[in-house]
């Protein structure tokens, strides 16, 4: 994509902060912590706020909805469509757009806040750590993913949502990775007065003697369904005085099948309920799960009530008085990188009892408030991720401790959770924690246009080194790359060594190759020195950079092209010792010398605001989807195969 670019440097001392992340509107958990953010920060006045949308079109008409400066990531949908599935999610991640948008805003801070995985390659970009950037990420497991841990050296301001995962990094030797939890906005959460709670329960038709267990979570395999339903069966069994219930918000036309699990443990219906909403008129009823597309009976329409879900869901509020319905908050999880349900069933005074793992163990300490569940570790298939099984029998045994517990000590408990929220996610405590962060990051000195990365192909390795010092040495120099003895190159190329399977002169060499690569990428093609007078008109572009063969290939084929489009000039761009091959061809045009830059096709052909030199650019030398050879000026409406 491209635009045109305008200098949005103000006359001012205002830092200009780029917050990427998912849409401050969608129904996320990074999409509430970014609305959460970037309210607070636009509140003070001091920064020019920027928002950079994961998720919607750069000029989608809800970017105007905000009232600061907003811009989605995602690329037109005919780029996006052309595009194979790894270039489809990196590019949903903003990494396409980014760029522009960097170009664009001419931000001093840059914050990330997505999962690792969104920011692969972005340490490449031209801009990177040239402005202030930080990255704000969630990791849920043990070991920390090899990712996040090559992401370390890359960027001073690195953060992370969850006390574990800090604490596993100062284990690898790292000090600089620091946590900083996720926002909420305390105020949509709190605890009903006894009153107005027995009205809730009168009004969902749930006895007032009832013990209820509440559990809010997107119906995903990770949250542990099972574990908790034979939890709840053990109590009940133990304590039918109780009339314990169990409330399921969650959607169940996804992830776990409950009705199965409630017949194999042969748990009554009626002691397990959900939330039913009404996308028609927005209402919302508690009661036990009776199927999808239900009647409304607050409106009348037909098929609009389901059990909630992250399209069609209750709001705050009314969330806010589900969590009044319940006597304690019961959250089993295998992992999880924050789980904000937990916070706001804490805001609303409720015991929390959490699996102690991941980030349930800073949610289930002491000072939160909350009770520990005990958990059996399990490894997750192919990654080899430590995740947690939490016990059954620990779960009935810990909801038991709550319902025989003194009134005094469970009314300090509920209270002591709620402060911790508050002293520990508000959005005032999250917002004053950037606001130094950003206040204490260093002016930018940068030239927003210029999107050359430079290697240095000439570098000569010094003398004197050890092979971990040599490794490094290398990616730094000829790569501009930062590594560290826990980045996977390190351990790719150390094993060469180690090994015997290279020398360090091979290794240099390759490094030196690299190089050369990389810079020929950089080296532009000035068209208009190209062309001349008797290049009018429109041009076809076919870049064959080599070998003889796929030269001779092709050149038998321009017949064809120039049949299909007569008024077309076509050029060819290959390397010098292959004009032989082909400028003799009647039917083309000119033979021009083949740049590695020219592997953007789209570049050639222009798009969006920028129009380029050539009608259509073909690129039959690529055998993979690396290359977008199909697709032209963002339309997929030239029929001409090189293959006829």
């Amino acid at each position: 994509m491209k635009f045109t670019m305008q200098d949005n440097q103000q006359m001012t001392n205002k830092k200009t902060v780029l917050i990427h992340s998912n849409f401050c509107k969608a129904f996320t958990g990074f999409g509430k912590n970014k609305k959460n953010i970037l309210r607070y920060l636009f509140s003070t006045g001091k920064y020019n706020i920027v928002e950079a949308a994961n998720g919607i079109g750069f000029q989608d008409p809800i970017t105007k909805t905000v009232p600061w400066e907003c811009y989605g990531t995602l690329p037109s949908p005919q780029v996006f469509h052309s595009l194979n599935q790894e270039q489809q999610r990196a590019a949903g991640y903003g990494s396409i757009v980014i760029d522009d948008i960097i170009k664009k805003v001419k931000p001093d801070v840059y914050i990330g806040i997505e999962d690792i995985w969104a920011f692969n390659e972005f340490d490449k970009k031209a801009w990177w750590n040239k402005v202030n950037c930080m990255v704000w990420t969630t990791l849920d497991s043990l070991p920390i993913l090899q990712q996040a841990i090559d992401f370390a050296p890359k960027i001073k301001n690195y953060f992370v949502w969850a006390s574990f995962a800090e604490k596993a990094f100062v284990k690898l030797g790292y000090n600089h990775i620091k946590t900083l939890r996720g926002s909420l906005d305390t105020k949509n959460f709190f605890r009903f007065s006894d009153e107005d709670r027995l009205k809730l329960r009168q009004k969902n038709n749930i006895d007032q003697d009832s013990f209820v267990i509440g559990f809010v979570f997107r119906n995903q395999l990770r949250k542990s369904v099972p574990n908790l339903l034979e939890g709840f069966k053990q109590f009940k069994n133990t304590h039918p005085e109780s009339k314990a219930k169990l409330l399921l918000h969650t959607h169940w036309a996804e992830g776990w099948n409950i009705p199965d699990f409630l017949r194999e443990k042969e748990i009554d219906f009626s002691d397990v309920l959900t939330t039913y909403f009404c996308s028609k008129c927005n209402s919302y009823e508690v009661r036990p799960f009776t199927g999808q597309e239900q009647n409304c009976k607050h409106c009348g329409s037909e098929k609009t009530v389901n059990t909630t879900n992250v399209t069609q869901g209750v709001s705050e509020k009314q969330l806010n008085e589900i969590y009044n319905l319940m006597d304690v908050y019961c959250h089993p999880f295998t992992s999880g990188g924050q789980e904000i349900p937990i916070q706001e069933a804490k805001l609303t005074e409720l015991i929390t009892l959490v699996t102690d793992y991941s980030c349930g163990e800073d949610n289930c300490s002491i000072e939160s408030g909350g009770i520990p569940l005990e958990w059996s570790e399990y490894r997750e298939p192919g990654t080899q991720f430590i995740k947690a099984s939490t016990d059954s029998v620990d779960i009935a045994c810990k909801i038991s401790d709550v319902y025989h517990m003194d009134k005094v000590r469970k009314k300090y408990l509920e209270q002591k959770s709620r402060q911790w929220a508050i002293d520990n996610f508000s959005i005032e405590v999250i917002g004053r924690q950037l606001e130094d962060l950003i206040d204490n990051m260093p002016q930018v000195n940068y030239d927003y246009d210029d999107d050359k990365v430079t290697f240095n192909e000439a570098y000569t390795p010094k003398g004197q080194m050890n092979p971990s010092e040599f490794i490094i040495d290398l990616h730094k120099n000829f790569a501009n790359e930062n590594i560290d003895e826990n980045s996977t190159a390190f351990k790719y190329w150390i094993s060469k060594i180690n090994n015997k399977e290279m020398t360090p002169e091979q290794i240099i060499e390759h490094f030196r190759n690299i190089s050369k690569k990389l810079n020929a990428k950089n080296i532009k093609v000035d068209f208009g020195s190209l062309f001349n007078e008797k290049d009018e008109g429109k041009r076809i572009a076919v870049v064959i950079p080599q070998s003889d063969t796929d030269v001779l290939l092709i050149n038998s084929l321009m017949k064809n092209l120039k049949k299909q489009y007569p008024s077309y000039n076509i050029y060819i761009f290959t390397r010098k010792e292959y004009f032989d091959y082909i400028e003799d061809n009647p039917y083309i045009h000119k033979c021009l010398e083949y740049s590695e830059s020219l592997e953007n096709t789209m570049a050639l052909e222009g798009g969006g605001d920028h129009k380029g030199y050539f009608e259509m650019a073909f690129y039959p030398h690529t055998t993979t989807q690396k290359n977008i050879c199909y697709l032209h000026n963002g339309v997929n409406k030239h029929q001409f195969s090189l293959s006829e």
